[in-house]
Order: structure tokens, then sequence, then C-alpha cells
């Protein structure tokens, strides 16, 4: 590691001891906060200043103490809400797993990847592989492209203009034919993959929408081939539909 990788490491560990000093003290002083630090005062006020522009910590009523900021809020509030949609959801997907008997997912977009958030394996999934908290790649699954298809335009544009990673014979990469497959999902509201991250493994997704309107996740269904052929995907994605539509009217308060 180079020097100055070792300053920025140096740095943001530091920066996240302030937050913690913040959180345990309620308010401090610069000066408080640079002595808990073992910096110099004006190193601990550079921090505190590039923590206070991103709104994480303030300085109320101008007293020169500093307290956390609604930032905090902000950031714990995705988190607070992705565990209650893992939370709320759980009911409906090991319904939805029992009746297909196959691994049933629940996966939100994440910087440019589906992150599942929760996993239920059915009864027939005994050596399925655990997804949760994993990336998988927008293109290549079929959570993916539903969340991929609910991106802004600029930002599904800005993954479709690089290139798209093969991870199989049947990984669709071309621009134009994933376009084209974006506009069929929109028109038929579900999803499909067929060997297209692993082979011998098939999935079929719907979205997550909540009384918004807005899409906020997608429940995906995966098996081996042999039990979720192509055939089977429009009446397997009928049954994951409604599941996706019971898992709105339960976390619709979310949105």
């Amino acid at each position: 590691m180079s020097n100055s990788e070792t300053a920025l490491v140096q740095s943001v560990d530091r920066a996240v001891t302030v937050l913690e000093i913040l959180a345990r003290r309620g308010e401090a002083g610069v000066t408080e906060i640079a002595a808990e630090l073992g910096v110099h005062k004006s190193t601990a006020f550079r921090l505190v200043g590039a923590l206070e522009q991103r709104g994480l910590v303030e300085q109320p009523r101008g007293r020169g103490k500093y307290r956390l900021g609604l930032g905090i809020v902000r950031l714990a509030g995705a988190v607070t809400a992705q565990f209650d949609l893992a939370r709320e959801s759980r009911g409906v997907c090991e319904r939805l797993a029992e009746e297909l008997g196959e691994t049933v997912n629940v996966a939100i977009v994440d910087h440019g990847y589906a992150i599942n958030i929760s996993q239920v394996r059915g009864r027939a999934a005994v050596a399925s592989h655990n997804w949760v908290g994993q990336r998988t790649p927008l293109h290549a699954t079929s959570s993916g492209k539903i969340l991929l298809n609910a991106l802004p335009a600029d930002e599904r544009d800005n993954i479709l203009k690089n290139p798209l990673e093969r991870f199989t014979p049947h990984t669709i990469i071309d621009p134009i034919a994933l376009r084209s497959e974006l506009s069929e999902i929109s028109e038929r509201g579900w999803a499909s993959t067929a060997e297209e991250l692993e082979i011998g493994l098939n999935a079929v997704a719907a979205p997550i929408r909540g009384w918004s309107g807005s899409l906020r996740a997608a429940v995906s269904v995966s098996g081996p081939t042999y039990r979720l052929p192509k055939e089977s995907f429009a009446d397997v994605a009928t049954t994951v539909r409604k599941a996706a539509a019971d898992i709105d009217a339960i976390v619709g308060h979310l949105a």
C-alpha cells in the first residue's frame, strides 16, 4: 500500500471514530475530539468539517459543539428499509418457495448490481447456493433485469454503453438485444433468465412496487433447468407475480 493510500485509510478510520465519539458523547467540541483521536486540533477540525459538509454531523445553534447530523438518519433509514423489506416479505416468500419447491430471493438495486437481501429455499432446493448479501449482474439475472428496466434512462444507458460481461454462452451481452428484452419485460410484467448466469440454472422474477407504484425490489424463483424449463416460465411467472402483489400489499407502507 502506498503512502497516499495509507493516509486515505487513516483519514477514513479517523472520520468513523469521530462519528463514534459523537454517538457516545452526544456532543463534543473540536478540542475534545482531537484529544480522543490523539491528533492536532487542525486535523480534527478538517475531519469534522468534511463530515459536516455531508450532513453527517452538525453544530446545534452554532455553539462550537458538534453532534450527529440528519445524514446519519438518512443512511440508517436506507438500511432499515432493506431489513424491513426482507423481514416483512418473508412469509410470502416462504409460501412461494413451498408452492413451487424452488429457491426464492428478494433483491434490490445497489450501485449497478442486484443485491439479494432475503432467500428462502424450497423443498427441492437441497444444495441451493446462499445468495444473501451477494451482488449479481443486472443483465444476467431475472431480478437484475427487472431492476435494470426500472432504472432512470440515463443510469440504464450508462450501464448498457459499457461492455457487458459474458458468464455463459447464453448471457445476453448485445445492448440492442438486451434493450429489446427489457421492452418485452415492460409489456408482460416479468423477467426470466435461461442459463445466463450459470449453466443449468433458470429463474423468473417479478417487480415489487409498494403503494407508490415505483419499483422497490424484485422477487425471483430459481431452479435447475430440468425442474424449471423455459416452457414453464409463463405459468411460473403468474405465481411469482401474485406473490409480488402480496408483498406489495404488505410492504407498501415502507415506500
